[in-house]
């Protein structure tokens, strides 16, 4: 069912959302140059580079409680979809008759749930790996022992390039493509949080808007911070 909305312009993203997916991309290209450039930036033992992943693999928690507890339009019960409406929307993109979603589109939910595994596998597994000729070694290295560390290593690189970086580059020529040929501004709604008025499938119910958002997005990353670095340290790991 489509619904029209004549705002002037229709809020679509909360800022909590909106500042995840932001300094997830911070954090993915600072996890880049961490390692790329060790060497250069003096940090052969990649401390940069482990904080940055446990910060990562916080973000991805806290994005898992903001689905189940944020707005709407956040929620995973809300934008993801079965495989008949996936493959529904995907026969109408190509034949070219105009489908617009306030919020991820079925297509678009595909991405995030495939970036948010990627991220938090990669995450995962740094937390076993040992790199730069074992001078750098996950907090959960001696848990893993040697052996297991080296297939950890292999996968946690192996999903960042060429996996992630694939699936980053297709969520962005996507996005760009979504905004030239179909006039959706898919990246500027990611900044401002709205979108121009219109007919658009997902317009959330009327509901009594979140109470407290901020306050809940808050415990949220309290409880991820918690679950990240408490279940590291339950499990008798050491920080970088």
């Amino acid at each position: 069912m489509n619904f029209a909305v004549s705002e002037a312009r229709v809020p679509a993203w909360d800022l909590p959302t909106r500042m995840f997916h932001w300094m997830l991309v911070v954090l993915v290209v600072s996890a880049w140059i961490s390692f790329e450039f060790s060497e250069e930036i003096g940090d052969a033992r990649l401390k940069w580079h482990r904080w940055n992943g446990l910060a990562v693999l916080t973000l991805v928690v806290w994005r898992i409680l903001w689905g189940v507890s944020g707005p709407t339009n956040a929620r995973f019960s809300h934008f993801v979809r079965g495989p008949a409406a996936v493959m529904d929307y995907a026969r109408d993109l190509v034949r070219g008759t105009p489908r617009r979603f306030l919020g991820h589109n079925p297509l678009g939910a595909l991405m995030v749930l495939a970036l948010l595994a990627c991220v938090g596998a990669i995450g995962s597994l740094g937390l076993f790996a040992v790199e730069h000729n074992d001078l750098a070694t996950g907090p959960l290295y001696r848990l893993a022992g040697n052996e297991v560390a080296k297939v950890a290593t292999s996968w946690h690189r192996f999903l960042f390039e060429p996996v992630l970086i694939a699936l980053v580059a297709l969520h962005i020529v996507a996005n760009v493509l979504y905004g030239f040929v179909k006039k959706e501004p898919l990246i500027p709604a990611m900044i401002t949080g709205s979108k121009p008025p219109g007919v658009y499938e997902d317009v959330p119910p009327l509901a009594p808007p979140l109470s407290r958002p901020l306050l809940r997005a808050f415990l949220c990353l309290a409880a991820a911070t918690l679950l990240v670095f408490g279940g590291i340290l339950a499990m008798g790991g050491r920080l970088p």
